[in-house]
């Protein structure tokens, strides 16, 4: 690596630890900060500190917010009697952008991993289970990852919630649109057959 003046080379060293970020990105970052005016990193800086300082968690869904409720919450047009299970807030994005989705969300804050030590009481299942004693929660759908771990998640979810009466649907998993089947592996293949339905 080059050697750069010691705040260049602080800078790029810190943009490195964002995600997707390697030497030559982090480069071309800490060069634009550079040549930009101070007014632009200052609001950059700010930007930053104000994600740290301003922002918390919704005191019912978990999802990140700016106020004691998060907007969907808040919402009074919102359907409370469905709530779909996400493992991150960056899960509802999706949800969201169908246009289909009118219920609540709820935020794990992660998958039940044993290799990583992370079990059911580290994600938000506790408040989840505190939010289904009003009975006003009538379905719950289970979004978590189609991999190893959100699928255990989902398993145990379904264990726990089945018997409270509830119904717990899991999203369908299979082949994407736009896809072609002999590119679909073997996995995805399954599931596609697993969750047919009729036409």
């Amino acid at each position: 690596m080059p050697d750069f003046a010691e705040p260049l080379s602080r800078l790029i060293q810190e943009f490195k630890k964002l995600p997707g970020v390697g030497q030559k990105s982090a480069q071309r970052l800490a060069f634009h900060v550079l040549r930009g005016p101070r007014e632009e990193a200052e609001r950059l800086a700010q930007a930053v500190l104000d994600v740290k300082d301003k922002l918390g968690l919704c005191q019912l869904c978990n999802n990140i917010s700016d106020s004691e409720l998060c907007p969907f919450c808040l919402d009074p047009h919102r359907d409370r009697s469905v709530v779909c299970v996400v493992e991150e807030p960056s899960n509802i994005v999706p949800v969201e952008t169908t246009r289909q989705f009118q219920g609540l969300y709820h935020v794990l804050h992660g998958a039940i991993s044993p290799l990583r030590g992370i079990g059911p009481d580290q994600l938000r299942i506790k408040n989840l289970l505190e939010r289904l004693e009003g009975g006003e929660v009538q379905e719950i759908i289970l979004a978590t990852n189609p991999n190893v771990e959100g699928e255990a998640t989902a398993a145990y979810l379904a264990r726990l919630l089945k018997p409270l009466g509830l119904k717990v649907t899991r999203i369908a998993m299979g082949i994407p649109v736009g896809s072609d089947l002999e590119f679909a592996d073997e996995v995805t293949m399954a599931k596609s057959l697993e969750n047919r339905r009729e036409v």
